[in-house]
């Protein structure tokens, strides 16, 4: 006996693993004064992106909030919107 494969059309492709943005650029630390890259892993709430979500590493993930923190402690990112 031999089965029969079905294939489906309506499956998607299997996404390729999520790089982290500061890994692939070769960045070693995260300035606190660039309000432009900290801005991008803030949500609308001013609150700071899960890894999940960022699609950054962990080691970059830490060093992202401590920039953020630093940031808002010298009122360059507000706390809230």
């Amino acid at each position: 006996m031999s089965k029969k494969v079905i294939f489906s059309t309506n499956q998607k492709h299997a996404p390729g693993k999520r790089r982290c943005t500061f890994c692939t650029n070769q960045m070693k630390d995260i300035d606190y004064k660039d309000i432009g890259t900290l801005k991008q892993f803030m949500n609308g709430f001013q609150k700071i992106k899960n890894r999940y979500y960022s699609g950054v590493c962990l080691r970059h993930q830490k060093m992202l909030a401590t920039g953020i923190k630093r940031a808002r402690h010298l009122a360059l990112v507000p706390f809230t919107n």
